[in-house]
């Protein structure tokens, strides 16, 4: 694999570094290509302006159609070119952050809000047809990416009953909204509950799971996302009464009645 891990958390000494470097080491000693874009250490600007497209901030700023100008140009800002050269150039995305606010922390974020562009993730056309390319098709097709992300809250919190909410459901923007959206195939989530309480037994259960699971990455089923243009939506791209009929919410857009059986506990919650 030629893996591009993209990490997210201030201090390389926490939990989130320390499986870093497990991961990254166990792939290298299995014959496969890492580069890091560790975004603190990197100092990542998270926030779109107008120099991302050398844009005169004197005038409005149309963010689509300046950032795909930029891009046909040339004129991207260095540092996003050379983030979507290291990913232009992997076959699969680690994503890797602490659960914060039930989200990714604000440079991860920043990361995807200035990367994925129009005309290099979304906004691709089908030439064919002129319909837009997301949901299973897109800029990034042909990646595989995973998820792996740090929780404090115990495991039974963040399962279907669970006062949190799902981890699928509360996963379900980035793992639905930003990778399939576009166009990679997105793997389950690698999540680590009890971030805050890890003892040092249960983190080598939670680093040899992590290991497994990325050895196990070019062969494992992916999350069972329903394609945009695989015929279950119809021209609005709301889901056709004949699939999940009578259900609403994030489930519906899963082929299979029950999306969380992907699910993965840890062997100590």
């Amino acid at each position: 694999m030629q893996v591009l891990w993209v990490s997210a958390h201030p201090d390389p000494r926490s939990l989130n570094g320390a499986l870093r470097d497990d991961g990254v080491a166990v792939l290298r000693e299995n014959g496969h290509e890492v580069v890091e874009s560790d975004l603190y250490a990197m100092g990542w600007n998270p926030v779109v302006d107008h120099g991302d497209f050398g844009h005169d901030p004197g005038e409005r700023l149309d963010v689509l159609n300046e950032s795909q100008r930029a891009l046909e140009t040339g004129t991207l800002s260095d540092d996003i070119r050379r983030e979507q050269d290291k990913l232009r150039q992997a076959d699969t995305l680690i994503v890797q952050f602490p659960l914060w606010w039930f989200g990714p922390p604000a440079i991860l974020k920043g990361w995807f809000d200035r990367l994925f562009v129009q005309g290099f993730a979304q906004g691709v056309l089908d030439p064919g047809t002129g319909r837009a390319l997301r949901y299973g098709s897109g800029g990034l097709v042909g990646r595989r990416a995973m998820v792996v992300t740090t929780v404090g809250a115990n495991a039974a919190t963040t399962g279907p009953r669970g006062i949190h909410g799902d981890i699928n459901d509360v996963l379900f923007p980035v793992l639905h909204g930003t990778l399939w959206y576009t166009g990679m195939t997105v793997v389950p989530p690698v999540v680590v509950n009890d971030a805050v309480r890890l003892s040092a037994a249960e983190y080598e259960v939670a680093a040899e799971r992590l290991r497994n699971r990325l050895l196990a990455l070019p062969g494992t089923e992916p999350i069972p996302f329903r394609y945009q243009n695989g015929g279950d939506y119809d021209e609005h791209l709301v889901l056709s009464p004949a699939h999940a009929p009578g259900e609403e919410g994030i489930r519906i857009h899963y082929t299979t009645p029950n999306p969380g059986t992907h699910r993965e506990q840890p062997p100590y919650s």
